[in-house]
C-alpha cells in the first residue's frame, strides 16, 4: 500500500473535511487522533467520542483559549505531523481551529465538519450514532486540563 492511500489526509476532501464515521475508524485503527474541541459544558450535555483527547478551543464568552495550541501539540505527543480530526459541535470551530493551526505550523489536520449534532456536510457524530462516553468522568475529568485521552 502506498504511503498516500494508507495517509488519513488523503482521504479529506480539498478543504480538509472529513466524515464523522470515517475519522471514528480511522481513530479506532490509531492512524490517527480525534481531538474534541468543545467546552466541559457541551461535553456534559452529550458526551465525547470515544477515545478522543479533549481540548477545548474557546474559554469564556467564546475567547480562544491561550493553552489551546500547546495543549493540542502535547496531545500530540509533541509531533506537529501526526495527523489529527478536529470535532465541535457543528464544523464552524473546526474549521477556524483548522486554519489557526496550519498556519502554527500542524501539517496534518481534519476538520470533522458535521460535528457531533449535524451540518450541511453530514449528520452529525450523535445521529450516525458513534462511540461515546460519558463525560465528566473519574478517568476523563483530569484529561480535559492537559489535553490527552486518559
Amino acid at each position: 500500500m502506498s504511503e498516500e492511500i494508507d495517509d488519513p489526509v488523503a482521504e479529506a476532501d480539498a478543504f480538509g473535511r472529513i466524515a464523522a464515521d470515517r475519522a471514528a475508524a480511522l481513530a479506532c485503527e490509531g492512524r490517527l487522533l480525534l481531538v474534541d474541541i468543545r467546552t466541559p459544558a457541551e461535553w456534559a450535555q452529550t458526551g465525547v467520542p470515544a477515545g478522543a483527547a479533549l481540548v477545548p478551543l474557546t474559554e469564556g464568552a467564546q475567547r480562544l483559549r491561550p493553552d489551546f495550541v500547546a495543549d493540542l501539540e502535547r496531545a500530540l505527543g509533541g509531533r506537529r505531523d501526526r495527523p489529527v480530526a478536529l470535532v465541535c459541535r457543528s464544523g464552524g470551530r473546526t474549521a477556524a481551529a483548522r486554519r489557526l493551526l496550519l498556519a502554527e505550523g500542524f501539517t496534518r489536520v481534519l476538520d470533522v465538519a458535521e460535528g457531533m449534532a449535524g451540518s450541511a456536510f453530514g449528520p452529525g457524530w450523535l445521529a450516525r450514532g458513534l462511540p461515546l462516553e460519558p463525560w465528566p468522568s473519574a478517568d476523563r475529568e483530569e484529561s480535559a486540563v492537559t489535553g490527552t485521552s486518559r
